[in-house]
C-alpha cells in the first residue's frame, strides 16, 4: 500500500508546491519510486509546475481533471464513464514512475456539497448535519485514492493554504504530513495554527475513526541571506525549540533563482536544471525523507 503523504501550511507562499513537486520528481526519477501527485488546490500550482498549461488546457477541455471525480462524489452520476485510472496524467516529464492527477480552478461547488449534505442529514433522521459533515470530510478525498494506493509507493498531494473542506479530506486521508516554512514570523504562525487544527481534527473524529497522520517534519524553504540571514536563524531556533529534533528536517532548501526558473518552464527544479544549488538540496532532501519514512514505519510496526 502507498504512503500517503499531505503537503500543507496554513500560509500559503512558502513553498508548498516548489517542495511538492521536486521530492515527487526525485523519488521517480533518483530512486526509482512510482509516485502520483494530487493537486488539490483551485489555484493548479502544482499541476503548472509538471505539465504546460496547453496541456492542462487539453486535459481540462476532456474533464480528465479532479473535479471529474469530485462531482461524481457529490452528486452521483451512474453513467459516468471515467474513473480515476482514466484522469491520471502519466510519465510526467517522460519519467516512468511520476504521475499526477490533474488540479482544476473549479474543484467543485460549495453550495451543492451543502445542500447534498443537508438532504443526507435529512434522510439519515437523528443525525446532525455537522456530524454529517464531518463524516463527509472523512472519506471524500479517501475514497476518491482507494482505487490507486496499491499502484503507488507515495501518493503526495498539494493542499491549499488555508482549512477548507479538500485540506481538511486530504489530512484525514493521509499517514503523514509535510509542513514547509519559510524562517518568517508569519510562517511560524501558520505552523502553529495548522497544528491547533490537526489535532482538532483528530478530536472531531476520534469516535468515529482513529486518525494516525503524523507530522513527518518541517522543512524550511529559505529566500535570503546576508543580514537576514542571521534574522533567519533565529527564527529558526524558535522553530526548533518548539518542535522535537525528529521533527525537523536537517536539509533545507536555500534561494536559488533556478528553482523559480523552473516555474516558468512548467516543469520541476530538479529535471529543468538538475545541477543547480537548489535541485541538488532537494536530492539530499528526498534521502532524509526516505530515512524518516523507513524510521516512523518501524516504529508503527513495533507499536502494533
Amino acid at each position: 500500500m502507498g504512503v500517503i503523504i499531505s503537503t500543507v501550511n496554513m500560509k500559503g507562499g512558502v513553498g508548498k508546491t516548489t517542495l511538492t513537486v521536486n521530492l515527487a520528481t526525485c523519488l521517480a526519477k533518483h530512486y526509482d519510486k512510482r509516485v502520483l501527485v494530487l493537486d488539490l488546490d483551485s489555484q493548479i500550482s502544482a499541476t503548472l509546475s509538471m505539465i504546460s498549461p496547453h496541456d492542462f488546457a487539453k486535459v481540462r477541455k476532456k474533464r480528465r481533471t479532479l473535479s471529474y471525480l469530485l462531482d461524481n462524489v457529490i452528486t452521483p452520476n451512474p453513467w459516468s464513464k471515467l474513473d480515476i485510472h482514466d484522469l491520471i496524467y502519466p510519465n510526467v516529464c517522460n519519467l516512468e514512475g511520476l504521475e499526477l492527477l490533474p488540479g482544476d480552478i473549479e474543484l467543485y461547488d460549495e453550495y451543492l456539497v451543502s445542500e447534498m449534505l443537508h438532504g443526507k442529514a435529512l434522510q439519515e433522521q437523528g443525525k446532525e448535519f455537522q456530524k454529517v459533515w464531518d463524516d463527509f470530510e472523512l472519506v471524500m478525498i479517501k475514497q476518491l485514492i482507494e482505487p490507486v494506493i496499491d499502484d503507488y509507493d507515495f501518493i503526495i498531494m498539494d493542499c491549499a493554504p488555508g482549512y477548507n473542506l479538500m485540506t481538511r479530506s486530504g489530512i484525514a486521508a493521509s499517514n503523514f504530513y509535510l509542513l514547509p516554512a519559510r524562517p518568517e514570523p508569519l510562517s511560524l504562525v501558520g505552523i502553529q495554527l495548522l497544528e491547533r487544527r490537526i489535532a482538532k481534527l483528530k478530536k472531531n473524529h476520534q469516535d468515529t475513526q482513529t486518525l494516525n497522520i503524523n507530522l513527518l517534519g518541517i522543512v524550511f524553504i529559505l529566500s535570503a541571506g546576508g543580514l537576514m540571514g542571521r534574522y533567519y536563524k533565529q527564527v529558526m531556533k524558535r522553530v526548533r525549540d518548539d518542535f522535537y529534533p525528529h521533527q525537523l528536517f536537517e536539509q533545507s532548501i536555500p534561494m536559488d533563482v533556478n528553482v523559480a526558473k523552473a516555474v516558468d518552464l512548467f516543469t520541476p527544479a530538479v529535471v529543468a536544471m538538475p545541477n543547480s544549488t537548489g535541485s541538488k538540496a532537494f536530492i539530499k532532501l528526498t534521502e532524509e525523507f526516505l530515512e524518516k519514512i523507513k524510521v516512523s514505519q518501524k516504529q508503527l510496526v513495533t507499536a502494533g
